[in-house]
């Protein structure tokens, strides 16, 4: 009997390719169900519930204020995001 575990859906990343204060996440408020998925995968923490709702009546994402460069480039938010509700722009250097 083996003792290993899979789990069907679930996909590891080994390595990120990162920019640093290249990269701007933004948000379609009126697609976003406020999961928090995005929040919870930045790597660097930049990201946090708008204090109002969307016309949905659910809190969306936002970059925390002062935090703009800070995002890597990673696309974390952008991928696990279930609603589409998140690209991230590659700013030209």
């Amino acid at each position: 009997m083996s003792n290993s575990l899979t789990l069907k859906g679930v996909y590891f990343m080994t390595s990120i390719t990162t920019i640093r204060g290249k990269c701007l996440p933004h948000f379609y408020p009126k697609l976003c169900k406020g999961c928090g998925i995005c929040i919870d995968v930045c790597p660097v923490k930049i990201l946090e519930f708008a204090p109002e709702f969307n016309e949905r009546g659910y809190h969306y994402p936002r970059i925390k204020p002062g935090m703009e460069d800070k995002c890597i480039g990673c696309r974390l938010c952008e991928r696990f995001c279930p609603d589409l509700a998140v690209y991230v722009e590659v700013l030209s250097s």
